[in-house]
């Protein structure tokens, strides 16, 4: 499946790749600045930020779109939990 498939693994990338955004920043700025690490940090924020606005349109328009549509109640991706019941009870019994 794709990513657009799964809402919750479009989260998790999107989340893992802000995440790595500025933990690779802090860490260049942490060993080229001759700052205090909390100043590092909040340069690190801004920076990551901006890189991340720039750079992860895409990821951010597909969680928007899920958001969206939760809000309106519509399903995200593939059959919802009550077709899925729906489907099991209108199936016969193979046992015998």
């Amino acid at each position: 499946m794709e990513k657009q498939d799964r809402p919750g693994l479009a989260w998790v990338w999107f989340t893992l790749l802000r995440v790595g955004i500025f933990v690779v920043v802090l860490a260049v700025l942490l060993l080229v600045m001759p700052v205090p690490p909390w100043v590092s940090t909040i340069v690190a924020a801004l920076i990551a930020f901006c890189i991340s606005f720039i750079f992860l349109s895409r990821p951010r328009a597909q969680l928007a779109g899920h958001l969206d549509r939760m809000r309106r109640g519509e399903p995200t991706a593939g059959r919802t939990d009550d077709d899925a019941e729906d489907a099991a009870v209108d199936t016969p019994d193979r046992r015998g």
